[in-house]
C-alpha cells in the first residue's frame, strides 16, 4: 500500500516537472508606455468618462432636431350628436347631400349621432427660431468642454499610473535593500559566532546579531508584501484584476526651463475646458435676450374622414399654414433670465482668472519642488557613501577587537537607513517631474504617450 502510494507520488511529481514554463499564467511584464495605454482603454474611471463623453454628444443632435420638420401621423375617433361638429363631420366625410338640407333647420339643431374615423398627416417646420440657433452652439460648445475635461482626466490617469509604476521600482529597491540588510546582518552574526567560539567575543553579541538578523528579515516580509500590493494596484488601474510588473529601468523624464512650462500651460485642458464654458455664460444671455424676438415657420396638413372604420379614405383635404408667434408678455420671466445669465458670465470669468493664477502658482511650487528633490537626492547619496564606508571603517576594528557589537550594529542601522533613503529619494524626484508635467499639461507628452 505505501508503495502504490510512493509510485503515485512521484508519477505526479514527474508530470510536475515535465510540464512546460507556460502552463501556468505569469505576470504581465509592461513597460511604463505599455501600463499607460492600456490604462487609457482599460481604466474604469477613464471609460466611464469616454462614455458620458458619447452622451454629451448627442445632445447636439437634440438641439439641431428643433431645426428639423416635426412629423405627426393621428387616428382619433368621435361618436357626437353635436349640431356642429355633426355638420362638419358629415363635410369633411363628403356625404353632405341636398337630401340633409330637406328638414332644415330641425335636422341641424337635433341631428342624429354620427361616426367620424379621422386620420391625419401633419408637419411643421421652424423658418425662424432664434433660440434654437444659439442652442446648437451651446451644446457643440458643451462637448468641445467635456472633451477637454476628458483629456485632463486621461493626464491626471497617466500621472497615477506613472506614480504606480514608479512605486513597485521602489519597491523592488526596499526588497533588495533589505536583502542587503539580511547579508549584512548574517555576516555580523557569522563574526560574532566565529570571536565567541574563538574565545575573543561575548555571547551577548550572538544575541544581539541574532536579533538584528532577525529585524531585518521582517523588514523584509513588510518589503515584499508592500511590493505585491502596488502590482495589484497598477493592475487595478489598468482595468485588470491580476497583479502586473514593471521593467527595471527607470523612466527618463527631462526637465525644462520654468517659463516652457509657464507657456504650456495656457493649453491645459482644464483651463481650456472653463474657458469654452466661460463662452456658453455668454451664450446663455444671447439665449435670454433671444426670447424677446418672435418664431415664425411653416405647418400643413393631409386629413382623410370615414363613418366606417379607421384609416378609410371616404373624405381627403390638406391645408397648408404659415404662423407667427411672439410672446409679449411672459410675466417678467425674460428679464430674470437676462439677469441671472449676466451674474453667470461674472462668475465663470472669476472661476477662469482664479484658475489662471492658481495654474501659475502650482507650476512654480511644483517647479521648486523638483528643485528640492534634486538636491535631497544628491545628499542623499553623499550620505549613503559616507555609511558605507563608515560600516566598513567599524567592521574592521569590531573584527579586530577595537570596537563593541553595538557600535557595528548601530552603524549597520544608518547604513541601511541610508540605503533606503537613496531609493525614496530618487523615487520622489521623479514623481515631482511627473507633477511639473502634469500641472503644466505636458505629461503625456512627457511619457511619449501623445506627440
Amino acid at each position: 500500500m505505501f508503495l502504490n502510494f510512493l509510485q503515485a507520488i512521484i508519477i505526479w511529481c514527474s508530470l510536475f516537472i515535465l510540464l512546460p514554463a507556460n502552463a501556468f499564467p505569469q505576470e504581465k511584464v509592461l513597460s511604463l508606455k505599455e501600463a499607460i495605454e492600456q490604462a487609457m482603454s482599460g481604466n474604469p474611471e477613464l471609460r466611464a468618462h469616454e462614455r458620458a463623453l458619447s452622451a454629451h454628444r448627442e445632445d447636439i443632435g437634440i438641439a439641431k432636431s428643433f431645426l428639423l420638420p416635426k412629423l405627426t401621423f393621428e387616428e382619433r375617433f368621435m361618436r357626437t350628436n353635436n349640431p356642429t361638429y355633426a355638420f362638419m363631420a358629415k363635410l369633411n366625410q363628403e356625404r353632405f347631400s341636398s337630401a340633409d338640407l330637406g328638414g332644415a333647420p330641425d335636422t341641424f339643431n337635433h341631428p342624429e349621432a354620427i361616426n367620424d374615423f379621422q386620420t391625419s398627416f401633419s408637419f411643421e417646420q421652424a423658418v425662424f427660431a432664434p433660440k434654437v440657433y444659439i442652442g446648437v452652439d451651446m451644446a457643440k460648445k458643451e462637448y468641445s468642454a467635456k472633451g477637454d475635461d476628458f483629456g485632463r482626466k486621461k493626464e491626471e490617469v497617466a500621472v497615477n499610473v506613472f506614480k504606480t509604476y514608479l512605486g513597485i521600482q521602489t519597491a523592488k529597491e526596499f526588497v533588495a535593500v533589505s536583502e542587503k540588510a539580511i547579508g549584512d546582518a548574517k555576516e555580523h552574526l557569522r563574526i560574532a559566532e566565529a570571536r565567541y567560539n574563538a574565545g575573543l567575543g561575548l555571547y551577548s553579541d550572538m544575541l544581539r546579531a541574532q536579533v538584528a538578523l532577525s529585524s531585518a528579515e521582517e523588514k523584509n516580509v513588510s518589503a515584499r508584501k508592500n511590493l505585491e500590493v502596488a502590482k495589484r494596484a497598477l493592475g487595478l488601474m489598468m482595468g485588470l484584476t491580476e497583479t502586473v510588473d514593471v521593467q527595471k529601468e527607470r523612466p527618463n523624464l527631462d526637465v525644462r526651463e520654468l517659463q516652457y512650462y509657464e507657456v504650456k500651460a495656457l493649453s491645459r485642458k482644464d483651463l481650456k475646458s472653463l474657458e469654452t464654458r466661460y463662452k456658453n455664460a455668454e451664450n446663455a444671455l444671447k439665449m435670454a435676450n433671444a426670447g424677446y424676438l418672435p418664431i415664425a415657420g411653416l405647418g400643413g396638413a393631409y386629413q382623410m374622414n370615414s363613418h366606417r372604420s379607421p384609416f378609410a379614405d371616404e373624405g381627403n383635404s390638406w391645408q397648408m399654414t404659415a404662423f407667427l408667434r411672439w410672446e409679449l408678455f411672459d410675466g417678467t420671466k425674460r428679464e430674470h433670465e437676462r439677469s441671472k445669465a449676466q451674474f453667470q458670465i461674472a462668475e465663470a470669468g472669476e472661476y477662469l482668472e482664479g484658475l489662471k493664477k492658481q495654474i501659475s502658482f502650482m507650476i512654480y511650487d511644483a517647479y521648486l519642488t523638483v528643485e528640492e528633490a534634486g538636491k535631497r537626492l544628491e545628499l542623499a547619496g553623499h550620505a549613503l557613501k559616507a555609511a558605507e564606508e563608515g560600516r566598513r571603517l567599524v567592521k574592521t576594528r569590531y573584527e579586530n577587537s577595537l570596537s563593541a557589537m553595538l557600535d557595528l550594529l548601530d552603524v549597520q542601522t544608518n547604513l541601511d537607513a541610508s540605503r533606503a533613503n537613496v531609493v525614496e529619494k530618487e523615487g520622489a524626484y521623479l514623481t515631482t517631474v511627473a507633477n511639473l508635467g502634469f500641472q503644466s499639461g505636458t505629461i503625456l507628452k512627457d511619457l511619449g504617450v501623445e506627440k
